[in-house]
């Protein structure tokens, strides 16, 4: 079972943060000086440069670790940290979110063989706690995919939110979309949810549109292995971005699913996923990828 680490460079927050960091004061007053995504964005390029005095000021101790490969609680994090410098593994950020106390980030890795593979995509999900610490992970990854049947890349198209003010509204339709179309419930109700005149499609195996998604029920189903939906853990959302976390059944194996989806006008005109198994060998926490 491969050793994985999950550490971050968030783009363009690095820099606006060194200031912040280099001030003196109290962890508190630095925090309370910062956005959500400015702390995230600086905790997880301090992991990447293996600088633990600034991630003891931004993260809890009892940091949760819901990576199976990685150990839950920060001083233990550490000790995996000089993998990833020897490796000279990077990554880099092209969209993140923010819904509460929760930031979600996906993005790509590269010289990731400690992932997996040389090159990765993942979303990944931190949670702040009441006083602004980073408190909680959750991630996905998978293999990134040169060619694909939609000719997009898994993580390109627009990165901004927008209606800010339709957040709600496009999270519930993100759950019932995932509840009446990927749980089975209603799935004659597609174009309920979907845009039959624009759907983009970053799952690298489906083509573009609602013709993409029938087509590549029709070839799963007779193949005898259709992914099964099973529970929505969380919704999270910005604007017109929503991404559900979810639990199911595909290749014989039960996995987590993340879905990002974009909204236009009451209908999702993009999508973008990760799916992986849920291993049950080799862990190095007990927390499980849910637990939300």
């Amino acid at each position: 079972m491969r050793q994985v680490i999950t550490v971050f460079l968030i783009t363009g927050l690095i820099a606006s943060c060194n200031s912040v960091r280099k001030t003196s004061g109290n962890h508190q007053s630095k925090i309370s000086t910062m956005s959500k995504k400015e702390i995230v964005g600086t905790f997880l390029g301090a992991v990447l440069q293996n600088d633990p005095e600034t991630m003891r000021e931004l993260a809890n101790a009892d940091y949760i670790q819901h990576n199976p490969f990685i150990p839950t609680g920060l001083e233990p994090f550490f000790q995996m940290l000089p993998v990833l410098q020897e490796n000279g593994t990077t990554a880099e950020n092209i969209r993140m979110f923010e819904n509460g106390n929760y930031v979600f980030m996906h993005n790509i890795w590269r010289n990731a063989k400690p992932f997996g593979s040389d090159e990765m995509v993942s979303f990944d999900i931190i949670r702040l706690d009441e006083n602004g610490k980073v408190a909680e992970h959750w991630d996905a990854m998978t293999a990134l995919v040169k060619k694909t049947a939609n000719g997009r890349t898994q993580t390109d198209g627009p990165t901004q939110a927008t209606d800010l003010d339709k957040t709600e509204e496009n999270k519930a339709l993100a759950k019932a979309l995932v509840e009446d179309i990927l749980m089975g419930k209603n799935p004659n109700k597609i174009t309920d949810y979907i845009s039959a005149e624009q759907y983009h499609q970053h799952n690298p195996a489906i083509k573009d549109g609602l013709s993409g998604i029938i087509e590549a029920v029709e070839y799963l189903t007779s193949e005898n292995n259709m992914f099964k939906y099973t529970k929505i853990h969380k919704v999270l959302g910005e604007g017109n971005f929503v991404l559900t976390v979810s639990e199911g059944e595909w290749n014989g194996t039960t996995n987590v699913f993340y879905d990002l989806f974009r909204f236009e006008n009451g209908k999702a005109v993009e999508h973008w996923d990760v799916i992986q198994p849920i291993p049950t060998e080799g862990l190095a926490n007990n927390n499980g990828m849910f637990g939300f």
